[in-house]
Order: structure tokens, then C-alpha cells, then sequence
């Protein structure tokens, strides 16, 4: 039985759509690599327009749903996962051991565009809107963490108005329902600016632990995240686990599913 489009509800017209397209491929109705219709024909369908068509679409596309190929179609993607990511981003997950405190602290929180700032790096046109957030994580008073976080304005316009000093992003994204699907890391050794410097009260140019993080949800950039991190603060280990498959071979450098990368906070001197 076809699903239809209610226009008795206040639930806008195109994440109706949106919703019915996913269970079309929850369900396998749509399986992998099944071509959509056309958008015209999915406008004859439903009785929307190409725009409410096209932004259930997209929406799908961004979550790693759909693919568009240039001038052949839209696609079901590879199979998203449905789990949850788990990731070691959020100091709350950190701090496990009684008497650790810590706080973050919001420089910035403003509005910009891409080419705005040396540290904002999205694949983003010039004149798109990007929120830019400058924030320093503290651990007893002493700060440890600068990040820099660029997040494209149409993915997630809400926390402008959220208070992130006490709600990590990851913790965001789940509330507005934005998966993250797939993180890049970027490990580096980086030297303190003059504002870095400033505010570690540690010498200009003194070394510090680099890390860039890229999110996706689906093929979609969703945040940009450069963190700087005292060198005299953190350690970091990366542990590889071997596939079942390739478990009993100890000789093969094949299998290895992945890595675990866990940041510990090194004891402060003084």
C-alpha cells in the first residue's frame, strides 16, 4: 500500500517524505543499489513539488542513505550502519578517576564564512555560512585543550542557541538526530601561536599535541575540529583489533578491523 502525504499535520511536507523514503530503505523495499525514481516522477507520486522532493533527498543523501551520481540518478547507498559510533571525544567519557574537574569555556561563537578563518577546513563554497566556535577545555583550573570547530550553518542551526560549555556536540548532534557515520584523524605535532601561547601561559612556539578531526554523517563534512593539547598534559595509545577471521593466522598482517585511539591526562608538575 502506497503511503501518502498529510496536509492535516504540522510536520513540514518534506521530512513526511523524507521519513517515508527511509523505511523504504529500512525495510529493503529500496535495497542497495536500487535507482530512485525520478524526482519528477516521485512529484507525480506523492503530489509535492521538486523542492519537497529534492530536501527529503538531500536530507537521506547527507545521512549516507542515497548516493547521487552525476547524470545517471540517486542511488541506495552501501548499507548504513544503524549501531551507535562510540568515540573517546568527550572529556565526560574521560574522566574517570574521583577528584578530576574540569570546565570548558567558550571564546567564540559566531557566525562566518569558510574563507574567513586559516583554521576552517570544509569543503564549502565561499559564500556559504559556517558557525566557527573557539573554546579552551580546563582541568583544575589549568587550561589544556584549544579547539577550533567549524560546522556548516544548515547542518545544525540549533546550537547557536545551545549553552556547549556544558552539552558536548556529539551529545548535539544526537539530540537533532544527526548521525555521525564516520570520523578522519589527523595527528601532528604543532607548534603555540602568540594567542595559544597566551593562553597555556607556556612559551611561543612550544610544542603541542595536533589533532584534526573531520565528521561525516554519510558523505557529508559536518564538523571540522582542530584541537590543540598541552604536550606536558596528554598521552595517547592506538590499539589495533584482528578480525575473527584472521585470529588463528598470527602470521598475517591482514584482518586488523581497526584502532581504538585513547587520549590519557598526564599528571600536571607543580
Amino acid at each position: 500500500m502506497q503511503e501518502i502525504i498529510s496536509r492535516d499535520t504540522s510536520q513540514k511536507l518534506y521530512i513526511q517524505l523524507y521519513e517515508i523514503f527511509k523505511r523504504k530503505i529500512e525495510n529493503k523495499e529500496w535495497d542497495v543499489g536500487f535507482q530512485l525514481p525520478t524526482e519528477e516522477e516521485l512529484c507525480n507520486v506523492y503530489g509535492v513539488s521538486r523542492a519537497t522532493v529534492r530536501a527529503a533527498i538531500m536530507e537521506l543523501v547527507r545521512q549516507g542513505y542515497l548516493k547521487r551520481k552525476q547524470g545517471k540518478g540517486t542511488f541506495v547507498s552501501k548499507k548504513v550502519v544503524t549501531y551507535e559510533l562510540t568515540m573517546l571525544t568527550s572529556f565526560r567519557e574521560l574522566m574517570l578517576e574521583p577528584g578530576i574537574t574540569f570546565s570548558t569555556k567558550v571564546l567564540d561563537k559566531i557566525v562566518t564564512t569558510p574563507d574567513s578563518h586559516p583554521h576552517i577546513k570544509l569543503s564549502l563554497a565561499k559564500n556559504k555560512h559556517v558557525i566557527f566556535i573557539k573554546r579552551v577545555t580546563n582541568i583544575q583550573n589549568k587550561p589544556i585543550i584549544i579547539q577550533d570547530i567549524s560546522i556548516p550553518l544548515h547542518i545544525c542551526p540549533q546550537i547557536l542557541e545551545e549553552d556547549i560549555e556544558k552539552v558536548s556536540l556529539v551529545e548535539l548532534f544526537k539530540k537533532y538526530e544527526i548521525k555521525i557515520t564516520r570520523i578522519k584523524n589527523y595527528f601532528d605535532i604543532g607548534y603555540l601561536n602568540e594567542e595559544e601561547s597566551r593562553i597555556f601561559a607556556l612559551p611561543k612556539n612550544s610544542p603541542a599535541l595536533l589533532l584534526n578531526q573531520l565528521f561525516y554523517s554519510g558523505e557529508t563534512e559536518i564538523m571540522y575540529i582542530r584541537s590543540i593539547k598541552r604536550a606536558d598534559s596528554f598521552k595517547f595509545s592506538i590499539e589495533f583489533v584482528k578480525s575473527h577471521a584472521e585470529a588463528s593466522n598470527s602470521d598475517s598482517i591482514t584482518g586488523w578491523k581497526g584502532a581504538n585511539i585513547i587520549f590519557g591526562i598526564a599528571p600536571f608538575e607543580g
